[in-house]
């Protein structure tokens, strides 16, 4: 009997939750998911400086001759880094929550919290070590030309920088500090990326069918976006533009480079 009064009581609670926390479709874990990234990057600052770093040092990273196998290592410290400022992020939320006096416990999980940015952070620091001291070692202007023979990296690159760049535009957007960016034109960042990616491919292939596929899926992807009612026409545009414009940014600015110094 007892078993089973506890079984009702579980029923009883899963079906009376607040509807706010349920996930009513497919759609709706990653919108959470997205939301907690946008509160991450809008309300901690060391967030916003990791990806501040991020950017400067995949940038940096394009002018130097990495393999697939060590860019990937690289791309994962940075990530590793990020997702362990989040944790650190959650897990003082959860400890605030429930407790709001000292409590050798709660230090003690949040100290830990904190010891894995830091071994993440370290990590990092000697990956860095292995993959640039010998390249930095023979560093010199030809270095900068390594840019243009690898136009996968610079690629990867670009989409990398684009998507910090489209969430820190959400980001500020949704702290509601301008007048012109605020909850009431916010930019689709699936729509970016769509718009950032065809630039590439465009850049990249001189394949016409390639060329009108990768535009007419990009422009599907941001009509889904209005369909959805999720962005407005012309926030659709200037997602489009922003794209767009920061991989064109990023080409141009490696390219006079390279002629720079040719």
């Amino acid at each position: 009997m007892k078993n089973k009064e506890k079984e009702e009581k579980i029923n009883n609670e899963e079906t009376n939750k607040d509807p706010r926390i349920k996930n009513h479709s497919l759609i709706d874990p990653w919108k959470n998911a997205f939301n907690g990234i946008i509160y991450a990057t809008t309300t901690q600052s060391n967030i916003k400086k990791q990806l501040v770093i991020a950017v400067i040092v995949v940038i940096i990273s394009m002018f130097f001759n990495l393999n697939r196998a060590e860019f990937l290592c690289f791309l994962f410290t940075i990530v590793l880094i990020i997702f362990a400022e989040m944790v650190n992020t959650a897990i003082e939320t959860v400890v605030d929550l429930y407790i709001d006096v000292y409590h050798p416990k709660a230090k003690i999980a949040k100290d830990v919290a904190a010891g894995g940015v830091v071994i993440t952070t370290i990590n990092a620091i000697i990956v860095a070590y292995f993959l640039f001291f010998d390249k930095i070692a023979d560093i010199g202007l030809n270095f900068i030309r390594n840019v243009t023979n690898t136009p996968a990296h610079l690629a990867f690159s670009a989409i990398v920088i684009t998507i910090i760049a489209i969430l820190a535009v959400i980001a500020y957007a949704k702290s509601n500090k301008h007048k012109g960016l605020n909850e009431k034109f916010v930019p689709s960042g699936h729509a970016t990326i769509g718009f950032a990616a065809n630039t590439i491919i465009w850049l990249l292939t001189d394949n016409f069918i390639i060329l009108i596929l990768s535009l007419v899926t990009a422009i599907l992807l941001a009509e889904s976006r209005i369909a959805a009612k999720e962005h407005r026409l012309s926030e659709i545009i200037f997602s489009f533009c922003f794209g767009t414009g920061m991989v064109l940014i990023i080409y141009g600015l490696a390219m006079a480079f390279c002629h720079f110094l040719a």
